[in-house]
Protein backbone atom coordinates (compact mmCIF):
# COMPACT_ATOMS: atom_id res chain seq x y z
CA UNK A 1 0.00 0.00 0.00
CA UNK A 2 1.18 3.58 -0.62
CA UNK A 3 2.16 4.32 2.95
CA UNK A 4 5.51 4.78 4.66
CA UNK A 5 6.89 1.67 6.34
CA UNK A 6 7.80 3.40 9.58
CA UNK A 7 10.58 2.08 11.80
CA UNK A 8 8.80 3.65 14.81
CA UNK A 9 5.55 1.83 15.53
CA UNK A 10 2.34 3.83 15.87
CA UNK A 11 0.90 3.90 19.40
CA UNK A 12 -2.17 6.13 19.13
CA UNK A 13 -5.55 5.76 17.46
CA UNK A 14 -6.95 8.52 15.26
CA UNK A 15 -10.01 9.95 13.61
CA UNK A 16 -9.63 10.32 9.84
CA UNK A 17 -10.53 12.97 7.28
CA UNK A 18 -9.24 16.47 6.56
CA UNK A 19 -11.53 19.38 7.39
CA UNK A 20 -14.47 17.30 8.54
CA UNK A 21 -16.58 17.84 11.63
CA UNK A 22 -15.13 15.44 14.21
CA UNK A 23 -16.01 14.52 17.77
CA UNK A 24 -14.34 12.40 20.41
CA UNK A 25 -15.01 11.55 24.05
CA UNK A 26 -13.11 9.59 26.66
CA UNK A 27 -16.33 8.41 28.32
CA UNK A 28 -19.71 7.98 26.69
CA UNK A 29 -21.99 10.93 27.31
CA UNK A 30 -19.25 13.52 27.87
CA UNK A 31 -20.20 15.25 24.60
CA UNK A 32 -23.66 16.82 25.10
CA UNK A 33 -26.34 16.02 22.54
CA UNK A 34 -28.24 18.78 20.75
CA UNK A 35 -26.70 21.64 22.76
CA UNK A 36 -23.20 23.10 22.91
CA UNK A 37 -23.33 24.80 26.29
CA UNK A 38 -25.64 23.04 28.76
CA UNK A 39 -26.09 24.57 32.19
CA UNK A 40 -24.06 21.74 33.72
CA UNK A 41 -22.35 19.40 31.21
CA UNK A 42 -22.12 15.71 31.98
CA UNK A 43 -19.63 14.55 34.65
CA UNK A 44 -19.55 18.06 36.13
CA UNK A 45 -17.40 19.36 33.27
CA UNK A 46 -16.94 22.97 32.10
CA UNK A 47 -17.69 24.15 28.56
CA UNK A 48 -14.91 25.94 26.69
CA UNK A 49 -14.82 26.96 23.04
CA UNK A 50 -11.76 27.69 20.88
CA UNK A 51 -12.36 29.66 17.66
CA UNK A 52 -9.84 29.62 14.82
CA UNK A 53 -11.90 32.00 12.67
CA UNK A 54 -14.34 34.81 13.37
CA UNK A 55 -17.82 33.75 14.47
CA UNK A 56 -19.28 34.98 11.18
CA UNK A 57 -16.85 33.25 8.82
CA UNK A 58 -18.67 31.33 6.06
CA UNK A 59 -19.81 27.87 7.13
CA UNK A 60 -17.36 26.16 4.75
CA UNK A 61 -14.36 27.92 6.33
CA UNK A 62 -15.58 28.36 9.91
CA UNK A 63 -13.20 26.71 12.37
CA UNK A 64 -14.25 26.15 15.98
CA UNK A 65 -14.20 23.37 18.56
CA UNK A 66 -16.19 22.90 21.76
CA UNK A 67 -14.31 21.28 24.64
CA UNK A 68 -15.68 19.76 27.84
CA UNK A 69 -12.96 19.83 30.45
CA UNK A 70 -12.45 19.58 34.18
CA UNK A 71 -11.13 23.16 34.54
CA UNK A 72 -11.46 26.18 32.24
CA UNK A 73 -8.24 27.57 30.77
CA UNK A 74 -8.41 30.84 32.70
CA UNK A 75 -4.95 31.73 33.92
CA UNK A 76 -4.02 31.17 37.56
CA UNK A 77 -1.11 33.58 37.31
CA UNK A 78 0.16 36.50 35.25
CA UNK A 79 2.23 36.04 32.10
CA UNK A 80 5.86 37.16 32.44
CA UNK A 81 8.33 37.61 29.60
CA UNK A 82 10.96 34.94 29.00
CA UNK A 83 14.36 36.05 27.72
CA UNK A 84 15.74 33.93 24.85
CA UNK A 85 18.51 34.32 22.29
CA UNK A 86 15.87 34.24 19.54
CA UNK A 87 13.58 36.80 21.16
CA UNK A 88 13.12 38.74 18.93
CA UNK A 89 15.50 38.37 15.95
CA UNK A 90 16.32 41.11 13.44
CA UNK A 91 15.62 40.53 9.73
CA UNK A 92 17.05 41.61 6.38
CA UNK A 93 16.09 41.01 2.76
CA UNK A 94 18.61 39.58 0.29
CA UNK A 95 18.53 39.66 -3.54
CA UNK A 96 20.94 36.71 -3.60
CA UNK A 97 20.12 33.01 -3.49
CA UNK A 98 20.84 31.68 -0.01
CA UNK A 99 21.83 28.17 0.96
CA UNK A 100 22.29 26.48 4.32
CA UNK A 101 24.40 23.33 4.19
CA UNK A 102 23.66 22.49 7.83
CA UNK A 103 21.98 24.68 10.42
CA UNK A 104 24.22 25.13 13.49
CA UNK A 105 21.83 23.80 16.13
CA UNK A 106 23.13 23.39 19.67
CA UNK A 107 22.53 20.17 21.65
CA UNK A 108 20.71 20.03 24.97
CA UNK A 109 17.54 21.89 23.98
CA UNK A 110 13.86 20.93 24.02
CA UNK A 111 11.09 21.74 21.53
CA UNK A 112 10.72 25.33 22.70
CA UNK A 113 14.31 26.41 23.31
CA UNK A 114 15.67 24.79 20.13
CA UNK A 115 13.45 26.80 17.77
CA UNK A 116 15.30 29.37 15.66
CA UNK A 117 13.53 31.82 13.38
CA UNK A 118 15.13 31.65 9.94
CA UNK A 119 12.98 34.00 7.85
CA UNK A 120 9.79 36.00 8.15
CA UNK A 121 7.38 38.12 6.17
CA UNK A 122 4.59 40.24 7.56
CA UNK A 123 3.64 40.67 11.20
CA UNK A 124 1.88 38.23 13.54
CA UNK A 125 0.37 41.20 15.39
CA UNK A 126 -1.68 42.03 12.27
CA UNK A 127 -2.16 38.38 11.30
CA UNK A 128 -0.32 38.92 8.02
CA UNK A 129 2.34 36.69 6.48
CA UNK A 130 4.35 33.78 7.82
CA UNK A 131 7.71 32.67 9.22
CA UNK A 132 10.11 29.76 8.70
CA UNK A 133 11.82 28.21 11.71
CA UNK A 134 14.09 25.25 12.37
CA UNK A 135 14.20 23.07 15.47
CA UNK A 136 16.62 20.53 16.92
CA UNK A 137 15.22 18.95 20.07
CA UNK A 138 17.45 16.52 21.94
CA UNK A 139 15.44 16.34 25.18
CA UNK A 140 11.80 16.30 26.29
CA UNK A 141 9.95 19.41 27.35
CA UNK A 142 9.63 19.77 31.12
CA UNK A 143 7.04 17.22 32.35
CA UNK A 144 4.70 19.97 33.54
CA UNK A 145 5.10 22.61 30.84
CA UNK A 146 2.92 23.28 27.82
CA UNK A 147 3.43 25.62 24.87
CA UNK A 148 1.22 27.31 22.33
CA UNK A 149 1.57 29.94 19.66
CA UNK A 150 -0.89 32.82 19.54
CA UNK A 151 0.89 34.00 16.38
CA UNK A 152 -0.14 31.30 13.95
CA UNK A 153 -0.58 27.69 12.91
CA UNK A 154 2.52 25.48 13.10
CA UNK A 155 3.17 23.26 10.07
CA UNK A 156 5.83 20.88 11.40
CA UNK A 157 8.06 19.19 8.80
CA UNK A 158 10.47 16.72 10.44
CA UNK A 159 13.86 16.36 8.78
CA UNK A 160 14.52 13.24 10.86
CA UNK A 161 13.55 11.84 14.24
CA UNK A 162 10.23 11.37 16.04
CA UNK A 163 8.02 13.84 17.94
CA UNK A 164 5.40 12.70 20.45
CA UNK A 165 2.98 15.62 20.66
CA UNK A 166 0.43 15.64 23.49
CA UNK A 167 -2.26 18.23 22.78
CA UNK A 168 -5.40 19.30 24.61
CA UNK A 169 -7.45 17.29 22.12
CA UNK A 170 -5.29 14.14 22.14
CA UNK A 171 -1.88 12.91 21.04
CA UNK A 172 -0.02 12.67 17.72
CA UNK A 173 3.06 10.54 17.04
CA UNK A 174 4.87 12.39 14.24
CA UNK A 175 7.65 10.43 12.57
CA UNK A 176 10.02 11.26 9.73
CA UNK A 177 8.12 11.37 6.42
CA UNK A 178 5.04 12.65 8.27
CA UNK A 179 3.94 16.24 8.82
CA UNK A 180 1.72 17.74 11.50
CA UNK A 181 -0.27 20.96 11.87
CA UNK A 182 -0.93 22.44 15.33
CA UNK A 183 -3.46 25.29 15.01
CA UNK A 184 -2.99 28.66 16.65
CA UNK A 185 -3.87 28.56 20.35
CA UNK A 186 -3.90 24.78 20.85
CA UNK A 187 -1.73 23.92 23.87
CA UNK A 188 0.66 21.01 23.68
CA UNK A 189 3.79 19.33 25.02
CA UNK A 190 6.51 17.64 22.91
CA UNK A 191 8.77 14.73 23.82
CA UNK A 192 11.42 12.96 21.72
CA UNK A 193 10.94 9.25 22.58
CA UNK A 194 13.52 7.96 20.09
CA UNK A 195 16.31 10.45 20.58
CA UNK A 196 17.14 13.77 18.88
CA UNK A 197 14.70 15.18 16.34
CA UNK A 198 15.37 17.94 13.82
CA UNK A 199 13.24 19.71 11.25
CA UNK A 200 11.47 22.77 9.95
CA UNK A 201 8.38 24.77 10.93
CA UNK A 202 6.25 27.00 8.73
CA UNK A 203 4.33 29.31 11.06
CA UNK A 204 1.31 30.73 9.27
CA UNK A 205 0.15 34.08 10.67
CA UNK A 206 -2.57 34.57 8.05
CA UNK A 207 -5.50 32.20 7.62
CA UNK A 208 -5.22 28.41 7.83
CA UNK A 209 -3.97 25.52 5.73
CA UNK A 210 -6.38 23.68 3.49
CA UNK A 211 -6.24 21.19 0.64
CA UNK A 212 -5.72 22.72 -2.81
CA UNK A 213 -8.55 22.74 -5.31
CA UNK A 214 -7.98 20.00 -7.89
CA UNK A 215 -9.63 21.62 -10.92
CA UNK A 216 -9.33 19.42 -14.04
CA UNK A 217 -7.48 16.75 -12.03
CA UNK A 218 -10.89 15.79 -10.69
CA UNK A 219 -11.95 14.67 -7.22
CA UNK A 220 -8.93 12.68 -6.00
CA UNK A 221 -5.11 12.38 -6.15
CA UNK A 222 -2.43 14.53 -4.51
CA UNK A 223 -3.24 14.49 -0.76
CA UNK A 224 -6.56 12.73 -0.25
CA UNK A 225 -8.99 13.85 2.46
CA UNK A 226 -9.28 10.43 4.09
CA UNK A 227 -5.53 10.13 4.78
CA UNK A 228 -5.30 12.92 7.36
CA UNK A 229 -5.36 11.77 10.98
CA UNK A 230 -6.86 13.66 13.95
CA UNK A 231 -6.23 12.80 17.63
CA UNK A 232 -8.82 11.24 19.90
CA UNK A 233 -9.73 12.66 23.30
CA UNK A 234 -7.63 11.71 26.32
CA UNK A 235 -7.46 13.34 29.74
CA UNK A 236 -5.22 13.13 32.78
CA UNK A 237 -7.75 12.34 35.47
CA UNK A 238 -10.50 9.96 36.50
CA UNK A 239 -14.27 9.68 36.83
CA UNK A 240 -15.35 9.29 40.45
CA UNK A 241 -19.03 9.06 41.43
CA UNK A 242 -20.00 10.43 38.02
CA UNK A 243 -17.74 13.50 38.30
CA UNK A 244 -14.54 14.03 36.31
CA UNK A 245 -11.62 15.08 38.50
CA UNK A 246 -7.89 15.81 38.19
CA UNK A 247 -5.32 15.91 40.95
CA UNK A 248 -3.97 19.42 41.73
CA UNK A 249 -0.58 20.00 40.10
CA UNK A 250 1.69 22.90 39.23
CA UNK A 251 2.08 23.67 35.52
CA UNK A 252 3.83 26.30 33.42
CA UNK A 253 2.05 27.60 30.32
CA UNK A 254 4.29 29.26 27.71
CA UNK A 255 2.74 31.46 25.04
CA UNK A 256 4.37 32.84 21.91
CA UNK A 257 2.88 36.28 21.21
CA UNK A 258 4.22 38.58 18.47
CA UNK A 259 7.40 36.51 18.40
CA UNK A 260 8.08 36.82 22.12
CA UNK A 261 7.72 34.16 24.80
CA UNK A 262 5.81 34.60 28.06
CA UNK A 263 5.15 32.16 30.90
CA UNK A 264 2.51 31.78 33.60
CA UNK A 265 1.61 29.11 36.14
CA UNK A 266 -1.61 27.24 36.87
CA UNK A 267 -2.65 24.70 39.50
CA UNK A 268 -4.09 21.99 37.24
CA UNK A 269 -3.15 19.97 34.18
CA UNK A 270 -3.96 21.54 30.78
CA UNK A 271 -4.76 18.02 29.54
CA UNK A 272 -8.17 17.74 31.19
CA UNK A 273 -10.42 17.69 28.10
CA UNK A 274 -12.79 14.72 28.46
CA UNK A 275 -14.66 15.35 25.19
CA UNK A 276 -14.61 17.67 22.21
CA UNK A 277 -16.39 18.28 18.90
CA UNK A 278 -15.74 20.70 16.07
CA UNK A 279 -13.60 21.64 13.08
CA UNK A 280 -10.52 23.15 14.77
CA UNK A 281 -7.99 20.52 15.76
CA UNK A 282 -4.42 19.27 15.20
CA UNK A 283 -3.77 16.68 12.50
CA UNK A 284 -0.98 14.73 10.83
CA UNK A 285 -0.34 13.24 7.38
CA UNK A 286 1.94 10.50 6.04
CA UNK A 287 3.77 11.95 3.01
CA UNK A 288 4.10 8.40 1.69
CA UNK A 289 0.37 8.53 0.86
CA UNK A 290 0.74 11.45 -1.54
CA UNK A 291 -0.58 10.48 -4.99
CA UNK A 292 1.82 12.08 -7.46
CA UNK A 293 0.54 13.54 -10.73
CA UNK A 294 2.89 14.19 -13.65
CA UNK A 295 3.40 14.50 -17.40
CA UNK A 296 3.10 11.31 -19.47
CA UNK A 297 4.28 12.70 -22.79
CA UNK A 298 6.26 15.96 -22.83
CA UNK A 299 7.15 19.05 -20.82
CA UNK A 300 7.10 19.79 -17.09
CA UNK A 301 3.81 20.66 -15.41
CA UNK A 302 4.16 23.45 -12.86
CA UNK A 303 5.33 22.31 -9.39
CA UNK A 304 1.93 23.32 -8.05
CA UNK A 305 0.74 19.82 -8.99
CA UNK A 306 2.83 18.64 -6.02
CA UNK A 307 0.98 20.79 -3.45
CA UNK A 308 0.02 18.99 -0.25
CA UNK A 309 -1.44 21.96 1.65
CA UNK A 310 -2.13 25.57 0.73
CA UNK A 311 -3.09 28.77 2.52
CA UNK A 312 -4.96 30.90 -0.03
CA UNK A 313 -4.28 34.61 -0.25
CA UNK A 314 -7.11 37.11 -0.51
CA UNK A 315 -4.97 39.63 -2.33
CA UNK A 316 -4.88 37.86 -5.71
CA UNK A 317 -7.09 35.03 -6.98
CA UNK A 318 -5.18 31.79 -7.39
CA UNK A 319 -2.29 32.97 -5.20
CA UNK A 320 -1.28 31.51 -1.86
CA UNK A 321 0.16 33.03 1.26
CA UNK A 322 2.16 29.81 1.12
CA UNK A 323 1.95 26.44 -0.64
CA UNK A 324 3.56 23.33 0.84
CA UNK A 325 4.65 20.94 -1.94
CA UNK A 326 6.75 17.75 -1.94
CA UNK A 327 8.83 15.94 -4.55
CA UNK A 328 8.96 12.25 -3.62
CA UNK A 329 10.55 9.54 -5.77
CA UNK A 330 8.46 9.41 -8.95
CA UNK A 331 8.57 8.26 -12.57
CA UNK A 332 9.71 10.50 -15.43
CA UNK A 333 8.66 9.42 -18.92
CA UNK A 334 8.64 12.74 -20.80
CA UNK A 335 9.95 12.66 -24.38
CA UNK A 336 12.16 15.34 -25.96
CA UNK A 337 12.05 17.27 -22.69
CA UNK A 338 14.63 18.99 -20.49
CA UNK A 339 14.19 16.95 -17.30
CA UNK A 340 15.83 19.12 -14.61
CA UNK A 341 14.01 22.20 -13.36
CA UNK A 342 14.35 24.82 -16.08
CA UNK A 343 16.06 28.12 -15.34
CA UNK A 344 13.55 30.30 -13.62
CA UNK A 345 12.65 33.64 -12.06
CA UNK A 346 9.52 33.60 -9.94
CA UNK A 347 7.29 36.30 -8.45
CA UNK A 348 6.86 33.94 -5.47
CA UNK A 349 9.66 33.24 -2.99
CA UNK A 350 10.85 29.63 -2.81
CA UNK A 351 12.18 27.82 0.25
CA UNK A 352 13.44 24.26 -0.33
CA UNK A 353 14.35 21.77 2.40
CA UNK A 354 15.03 18.06 2.73
CA UNK A 355 13.17 15.29 4.56
CA UNK A 356 14.97 12.07 5.47
CA UNK A 357 12.46 9.40 4.47
CA UNK A 358 14.83 6.47 4.88
CA UNK A 359 13.52 4.75 7.98
CA UNK A 360 17.06 3.60 8.80
CA UNK A 361 17.25 7.03 10.43
CA UNK A 362 14.12 6.34 12.48
CA UNK A 363 15.74 6.68 15.90
CA UNK A 364 17.31 10.04 15.17
CA UNK A 365 20.83 8.63 14.87
CA UNK A 366 23.31 9.48 12.13
CA UNK A 367 21.59 12.68 11.04
CA UNK A 368 22.45 13.94 7.61
CA UNK A 369 22.88 17.72 7.27
CA UNK A 370 19.78 19.81 7.90
CA UNK A 371 19.95 22.37 5.12
CA UNK A 372 17.79 24.51 2.88
CA UNK A 373 17.66 26.96 -0.03
CA UNK A 374 15.88 30.31 -0.28
CA UNK A 375 15.23 32.24 -3.48
CA UNK A 376 13.37 35.50 -3.01
CA UNK A 377 11.13 36.90 -5.80
CA UNK A 378 12.81 37.22 -9.19
CA UNK A 379 16.10 35.72 -8.00
CA UNK A 380 17.34 33.57 -10.93
CA UNK A 381 17.85 29.90 -10.12
CA UNK A 382 18.45 26.60 -11.87
CA UNK A 383 20.88 23.68 -12.03
CA UNK A 384 24.65 23.98 -12.24
CA UNK A 385 26.47 23.92 -15.60
CA UNK A 386 27.46 20.24 -15.38
CA UNK A 387 23.90 19.04 -14.70
CA UNK A 388 22.63 21.36 -17.43
CA UNK A 389 24.94 19.95 -20.10
CA UNK A 390 24.25 16.34 -19.06
CA UNK A 391 20.51 16.92 -19.33
CA UNK A 392 20.84 18.21 -22.89
CA UNK A 393 22.55 15.01 -24.15
CA UNK A 394 20.82 12.46 -21.90
CA UNK A 395 19.24 9.46 -23.64
CA UNK A 396 15.68 9.64 -22.37
CA UNK A 397 13.71 6.63 -21.21
CA UNK A 398 11.36 5.81 -18.32
CA UNK A 399 13.25 6.48 -15.09
CA UNK A 400 12.36 6.77 -11.43
CA UNK A 401 13.84 10.02 -10.16
CA UNK A 402 14.39 11.36 -6.67
CA UNK A 403 17.10 10.78 -4.08
CA UNK A 404 16.86 7.40 -2.40
CA UNK A 405 16.18 7.93 1.29
CA UNK A 406 15.49 11.66 0.90
CA UNK A 407 12.72 13.92 -0.34
CA UNK A 408 12.66 17.61 -1.16
CA UNK A 409 9.86 19.89 -0.06
CA UNK A 410 8.99 23.38 -1.27
CA UNK A 411 7.40 26.27 0.62
CA UNK A 412 6.32 28.80 -2.00
CA UNK A 413 5.16 32.11 -0.53
CA UNK A 414 3.64 35.20 -2.14
CA UNK A 415 5.79 37.61 -0.12
CA UNK A 416 9.48 38.42 0.11
CA UNK A 417 11.07 36.52 2.99
CA UNK A 418 13.44 38.54 5.18
CA UNK A 419 16.17 36.43 6.78
CA UNK A 420 17.12 36.71 10.45
CA UNK A 421 20.63 37.70 11.50
CA UNK A 422 21.08 34.16 12.80
CA UNK A 423 20.02 32.80 9.40
CA UNK A 424 22.36 35.12 7.51
CA UNK A 425 25.28 34.11 9.71
CA UNK A 426 24.47 30.42 9.17
CA UNK A 427 24.33 30.92 5.39
CA UNK A 428 27.66 32.73 5.17
CA UNK A 429 30.02 31.15 2.61
CA UNK A 430 27.44 28.66 1.28
CA UNK A 431 28.05 27.60 -2.32
CA UNK A 432 24.75 27.99 -4.15
CA UNK A 433 26.01 27.43 -7.69
CA UNK A 434 25.86 23.65 -7.51
CA UNK A 435 22.30 23.43 -6.24
CA UNK A 436 18.82 23.91 -7.68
Amino acid sequence: MPTTKFSVEEKYSYLEGFGGYHQSEVVRGANPVGINSPQVPGFGLCTERISGTSFTAPRATNLQTWMYRVHPSLSQGKFSAISTTDNPPKFQLSPNPLQWNDFPMEPGHDWISSQKTLARSGDPATKAGLAYLVYSASKDMDPQTVFFSADGDYLIIPHAGTLDIQTELGSLLVRQNEIAVIPRGIRYRVTVPNGPARGYICELFQGHFQLPELGPIGSCSLANVRDFQIPTAHFEGSIENGIATCQPSNWSVIIKLAGKLYSRTQDHTPFDVVAWHGTYYPYKYDLGRFSVIGSTLFDHPDPSISTVLTAPSHREPGTAVVDFAIFPPRWYVMEDTYWPPYFHRNTMSEFIGVVVNSQDEGKGEGFKPLGALLNNPMVPHGVDEKAHEEARVKVLGPEKVGMEGYMFFLLEAEAMMAVSDWGMDAAAGADVKAKL
